[in-house]
């Protein structure tokens, strides 16, 4: 690569090429597992007990899920759908799929209704994994989708025997954590217990599509973005170069980034790599209290997490009484990193917390902080681009014009973690793939040493702590409700969770009064929708300004929501991260 202005801020053992990898994804693990068959791959944590897959087991379990999806008919290319939270059977999932040559869909456990049928349509699944408790969201969408076999596992399937009995017997119909008996419906644990354990044969090569990973990118409408065995393979390598010094077969990763994000594969798939331990902790949502209680148990060392994740933990009563020193290093993605977070957080753990910036077309990691002893870094700033990825910000109206430091642009990139295009959607894939370069849809800049600034947002897309929120999806289930007449939702920036969702909807008559309005509203679409699109503060107002062809003016309604939220006491910090944040927790696990 050509000399950059970001290249002097490398460490000497940090190259500025990057060559990918000749390999697909399974060899990732399969090398970890020679080498550290007996170490814990994936533990699942609670506070009375502890699930461990070391890596010789993930090895089997994985090969015995591909040979289970060979026995179902699926083959090479075909798309398999993986609908789970941070639990082992995610792992074995992916990486089953993985070996069987198939692609991986993710989809988050929280969608339902259009928005769940919507993915499964378009991207032809014909295999969904999912657990017991959420058959009921997908047994009516069936006829609509191209699945022909759902395969249910419990929460409890890697559990130890006791505990698994235990669960069995208190929780799982309490939790409706049940495997209905129904035509194409497997469990889990029959399906991989009738399946052999040895290796198969890996159909894929590097270049083929491992990942549908949806977003709506810069286009409004989700699109499942292609990425390939090679490009996902790149970025974990890129991630793990990063960090020197670190150790295979001796860190271990706090694996609370859901896995269905982007981020929480990168997650997974640098762990595997590296033959760290990844830590999962049993919880609904993210529960400092949980998680603080687990790292003096198994004192991990690195930390990828979100701003919110970072605060909650500062703020949990009587942290002093967790020791929270193994934790090292800690990248923080999906939100803007405040300052005084990232102070507080290294203050509470001797740890080095940086920021950086990725999107799911790069895989998604493009660019971040020196996160090394003596790496600078840079308040409000999302770092400089990682080994082998080049970057540029272009004129806004052309995208031709390549701008000079601290003129403001979009910004592009390039590198071997980049996607290979929409699925199913050449026209947006020209669109944002141009000559080699993505375009990322990101107002940014950078300054005269390479380090490059957000500025803004090219569409109203909305982003909650990394979850991508489109206003049009929350403005039309809001219209559905009889009362509303109009509606329109937009994201204002919020100091941890990056936005915050605000809805000005107008009624029909005769109206009603808007603080009982505003509770029917919110219960509407807490049947409706998953907890992160839920707008955090619905006004009822008179009007709505619109274009003369009638669409909402979101730059009025995101000014008068700005000023509206400026005014108001807003304590939940949480709500708005990867998977939802609570400072405080139960003594019990939550299931």
């Amino acid at each position: 690569m050509e000399e950059r202005p970001w290249h002097r801020f490398y460490r000497p053992d940090i190259p500025r090429d990057f060559t990918a990898p000749p390999a697909t994804l399974p060899a990732f693990l399969e090398a970890s597992a020679a080498r550290y068959p007996r170490r814990p791959a994936v533990v699942l944590a609670t506070p009375v007990f502890d699930a461990v897959l070391s890596y010789a087991a993930l090895a089997r379990e994985s090969n015995r899920f591909a040979h289970a999806l060979r026995g179902l008919g699926i083959g090479p290319g075909d798309r398999v759908a993986v609908a789970l939270p941070n639990l082992p059977q995610y792992a074995v999932a992916a990486y089953g799929v993985f070996k069987a040559g198939a692609v991986l869909v993710q989809v988050n456990p929280l969608y339902r209704g259009d928005e769940l049928a919507f993915l499964l349509r378009d991207s032809g699944a014909r295999v969904l994994v999912t657990l017991g408790r959420l058959y009921r969201e997908v047994e009516p969408l069936r006829g609509r989708t191209s699945l022909d076999h759902v395969v249910l596992t419990q929460v409890s399937d890697y559990f130890p025997p006791l505990w698994r009995l235990v669960y069995a017997l208190r929780e799982a119909r309490r939790q409706g954590d049940v495997i209905p008996r129904a035509a194409g419906v497997l469990p889990w644990r029959r399906l991989l217990a009738s399946s052999p354990p040895w290796p198969l044969e890996t159909p894929a090569a590097p270049g083929d599509v491992a990942v549908l990973q949806y977003t709506g990118g810069t286009t409004g409408r989700p699109r499942g973005a292609m990425l390939s065995h090679r490009a996902l393979a790149a970025n974990a390598l890129q991630a793990i170069t990063w960090f020197p010094g670190l150790r295979e077969g001796q860190e271990c990763i706090l694996c609370v980034a859901p896995l269905f994000h982007a981020y929480g594969l990168l997650v997974l798939n640098g762990g595997l790599r590296l033959g760290a331990t990844l830590l999962m902790v049993l919880m609904k949502m993210f529960d400092a209290r949980l998680v603080a209680r687990q790292v003096p148990r198994w004192k991990p060392t690195i930390f990828p997490g979100v701003p919110a994740m970072y605060l909650a933990l500062t703020r949990l009563k009587d942290v002093s009484r967790y020791d929270l020193q193994s934790i090292r290093l800690c990248l923080s993605g999906a939100a803007p990193l405040p300052p005084d977070v990232a102070e507080a957080f290294e203050r509470l753990t001797g740890a080095r917390v940086v920021e950086a910036y990725g999107l799911t077309e790069a895989g998604p990691l493009v660019t971040a902080n020196p996160i090394w002893e003596g790496g600078e870094r840079r308040p409000g700033s999302i770092g400089i681009p990682l080994s082998g990825t080049d970057a540029r910000i272009v004129d806004l109206e052309t995208g031709s014009r390549v701008l000079p430091p601290e003129e403001v642009g979009e910004l592009v990139v390039r590198g071997p973690q980049i996607m290979e295009g929409y699925w199913n959607a050449p026209d947006e894939t020209r669109a944002v793939l141009r000559d080699g370069w993505l375009f990322t849809g990101d107002v940014a800049k950078m300054d005269p040493d390479g380090f490059f600034y957000i500025v803004d947002r090219k569409k109203d897309l909305i982003k909650v702590g990394g979850l991508n929120v489109y206003p049009r999806e929350v403005e039309d289930v809001l219209m559905q409700h009889p009362l509303v007449k109009d509606a329109a939702v937009v994201g204002v920036t919020h100091p941890v969770r990056g936005e915050t969702i605000v809805a000005h909807v107008t009624l029909r008559p005769p109206g009603g009064d808007p603080a009982t309005v505003r509770t029917q509203l919110r219960e509407f679409l807490r049947a409706r929708l998953p907890s992160y699109m839920i707008p955090r503060r619905i006004e009822v107002v008179d009007t709505i300004p619109t274009t003369l062809i009638g669409k909402p003016l979101r730059r009025l309604v995101r000014e008068t929501a700005r000023t509206q939220l400026a005014s108001a006491d807003d304590p939940d910090l949480g709500h708005g991260s990867l998977a939802p944040v609570r400072e405080g927790g139960p003594e019990e696990p939550s299931h």
